[in-house]
């Protein structure tokens, strides 16, 4: 009896043996990259959700690159070479064009459903910056966009309303200047910098007179008379004295301290800044801080820019089946909601906006959605880095007037045409 028990121990013994050996055998590693500013401590929390619901895959995650520029850098070094040691990775709004036009990721319609599953709730920007071709090339995860930020309690104290246009921003400004005498106080701050945001302070004035920069094949339509309205806009609130003389040296943190210190009564940033304006030490303007939709050009339409962060896989991986399973749950509403809450990341979806448990701890997402609503991708081309560095240099030279409007627009129009043909 002793011995016919001590082998059915046995046995069970090698059958739990081999049955964890076919599970490890079975096992699917998933490796994923995330950049320092995309969030890899909460990336790690949803992989481990996933982990624990799906034993059959493990996913590890690689981050590096201290900015976006040298993340960029390193994922093409990694997909020119055609290596498969990464299976997906998060890229800018701006990006898919330019990957998928290198074959460098994976059309994702299997897995995700197709364009279709894009107007499931997702921000309508999403539409046309993930579907390139009719194929969807990526999927949301975080949401970014521009905010005019302003200053309730000197609006309030001053009987002045939201400003719908530039012209009115520039009114309100003026007035509530001149009625605080504050030496310190200008009427707005925008980043004229060549740097990333300045691509923005270009497009927001032209996109604001409902005009768009190119069409869905990528090629530039650009509007020369509209675009001169637009720089020469910034200028004149400049000689009004609303915008600073020196606008040309703004950056984004520049910008975010300014605001903070109480120096602006409208300013425009990213979505990161209302947190440091909420929650910094040093900030004099808690509780004060309003969002509201950037002004239209007279006669025109609120528009900003998007930013955030989107899903891709690599064309060139092994385990693709296992990695589309993981971009479904990686781009799903709860997963939005989920970095929503736990990061204060501007949600993907637009029922998230008003999600009870996100509003609990973000409670200003609520006035965020009509901003973003509006939003639009900057140029969706394969090319975007040589775009961008035209753009952004072109308009910090006109608003440090070494150019005049009309000129940087021929500059624009002429090389980015040769790009964007």
């Amino acid at each position: 009896m002793k011995k016919r028990y001590a082998l059915k121990l046995a046995v069970v013994a090698l059958a739990s043996t081999m049955a964890a050996g076919a599970v490890w055998a079975q096992q699917t590693t998933l490796r994923v990259f995330v950049g320092p500013n995309q969030r890899p401590d909460l990336q790690a929390k949803l992989f481990e959700q996933y982990n624990k619901a799906n034993p059959g895959v493990k996913v590890e995650i690689e981050t590096g690159g201290a900015t976006s520029e040298l993340q960029r850098q390193y994922l093409s070094t990694v997909l020119n070479a055609k290596d498969s040691a990464i299976d997906l990775f998060l890229i800018d709004i701006v990006n898919p064009a330019q990957y998928a036009s290198k074959g460098w990721i994976e059309p994702l319609d299997k897995y995700v459903g197709g364009p279709a599953a894009l107007k499931n709730d997702y921000l309508p920007v999403y539409q046309t910056a993930n579907v390139i071709g009719g194929k969807v090339y990526a999927m949301p995860s975080q949401g970014d966009s521009m905010f005019m930020y302003y200053r309730k309690d000197l609006l309030t104290k001053h009987g002045v309303a939201e400003p719908k246009t530039w012209d009115e921003l520039a009114a309100a400004a003026k007035k509530i200047m001149a009625a605080e005498n504050a030496p310190n106080l200008q009427g707005l701050s925008i980043q004229g910098a060549p740097i990333e945001g300045a691509v923005c302070t270009f497009l927001l004035p032209y996109w604001g007179q409902g005009k768009q920069f190119n069409d869905a094949a990528g090629k530039l339509t650009l509007d020369k008379a509209a675009a001169v309205k637009g720089l020469q806009s910034w200028l004149n609130m400049v000689d009004q004295g609303v915008i600073k003389k020196n606008v040309a040296e703004v950056t984004t943190p520049v910008t975010v301290n300014e605001f903070k210190a109480g120096q602006a009564v409208f300013a425009i940033n990213w979505g990161f800044a209302f947190d440091r304006f909420k929650d910094d030490a040093d900030s004099k303007v808690k509780g004060n801080v309003g969002v509201m939709p950037l002004p239209a050009m007279t006669g025109g339409k609120s528009a900003t820019c998007m930013g955030g962060w989107q899903w891709a896989m690599n064309a060139y991986g092994k385990n693709k089946d296992a990695a589309g399973n993981l971009i479904k749950f990686l781009s799903s509403k709860e997963a939005s909601a989920f970095i929503a809450r736990e990061g204060s990341i501007l949600p993907v979806f637009q029922s998230v906006y008003s999600d009870a448990s996100v509003n609990k701890v973000v409670p200003w997402f609520k006035d965020a959605l009509p901003v973003v609503l509006g939003a639009q991708s900057r140029p969706m081309v394969e090319d975007y880095g040589q775009v961008s560095d035209i753009i952004r240099t072109t308009t910090s030279a006109v608003l440090a007037r070494t150019k005049t409007p009309e000129a940087g627009v021929d500059e624009i129009a002429a090389r980015v045409g040769r790009l964007m043909r």
